[in-house]
């Protein structure tokens, strides 16, 4: 059983990340498909899926569309019972999901003035009064739902959930815009971005240049606060210590030196991705722990 999700470009496209997420943290099969929301050809993209028109859309094994992200999220909860994603606890249930429909309805303001983008912090923005507002909300709903689960750190329901899902993107805007919000939030902010998943997905947008970048703002930048890609970097030619890519296991084509070392990968991508975060890739990780 594998689905089709169809996302938008991943430094950028917030909905797309919440997609991603749903299947790729709970372990459901899908193969992923980029729409150029960017180059001019999202209509031309989606039009297999009409009425589909935005990202993230979805297909079942079964070839039946779903659009919108709350709706891909019930979908996948009704179709995968035991992968979990939504709190098992009724009140807990209930109050996930009252989390997540406000945040597909509300924060307008937040979404508006902070467009989520993954490259940097931005020094010295200031939010709208608008904002504020938006973000004290989203810090009250984060302290009712640690009420109602007992859990005083990590997820917000004990156990990673589609709520967690749903404000990933999030934080991502508050860190992204350096707003404030308490330690706790900020805790909790960090700790979804920490996640491997979510190291990789922006490792992979890392690997797409845009000219010119979406939502550039004129201010001064520090560096994203979870991922670096320390010394790595792409060179030009090997020899590689490894004969075969960690991800596919195809012969080495393209090359990344990294610590006086080189590695080699089966594309571009692959190895881009991996300069980008080397340390979000566990199976580069143990390669380059052995060899």
């Amino acid at each position: 059983m594998t689905y089709d999700l169809f996302i938008g470009d991943r430094m950028f496209s917030s909905w797309s990340l919440r997609g991603w997420l749903m299947l790729e943290k709970f372990g459901i099969p899908y193969r992923s498909h980029m729409v150029g929301l960017y180059s001019g050809t999202m209509s031309q993209d989606l039009a297999q899926l009409a009425p589909a028109r935005q990202v993230p859309a979805l297909r079942t094994p079964e070839g039946v569309v779903v659009g919108q992200s709350l709706a891909m999220a019930e979908t996948l909860a009704e179709r995968h019972p035991d992968a979990g994603l939504w709190p098992s606890d009724p009140a807990q249930r209930a109050t996930a999901r009252w989390l997540c429909a406000e945040m597909v309805s509300s924060f307008t303001a937040l979404r508006g003035q902070c467009p989520m983008q993954l490259l940097h912090i931005y020094q010295g923005f200031e939010p709208s009064e608008s904002t504020r507002a938006d973000l004290e909300r989203i810090e009250t709903l984060w302290a009712h739902a640690r009420s109602v689960s007992g859990a005083h750190t990590g997820p917000l329901f004990g156990r990673y959930s589609l709520a967690d899902v749903f404000y990933t993107p999030v934080a991502a805007r508050i860190m992204g815009y350096g707003l404030s919000v308490s330690a706790a939030s900020r805790a909790y902010c960090l700790e979804l971005l920490s996640d491997t998943s979510v190291r990789q997905w922006r490792a992979m947008g890392a690997t797409v240049n845009y000219d010119p970048m979406p939502y550039a703002m004129d201010l001064p930048t520090s560096p994203w606060p979870v991922g670096t890609s320390g010394s790595a970097r792409a060179v030009a030619n090997g020899p590689s210590i490894n004969a075969n890519c960690p991800y596919s296991g195809k012969p080495v084509t393209d090359y990344l030196e990294m610590d006086g070392r080189i590695w080699g990968f089966c594309n571009p991508f692959c190895r881009d991705k991996t300069a980008a975060d080397p340390g979000a890739w566990p199976k580069f990780i143990a390669m380059t722990a052995a060899g």
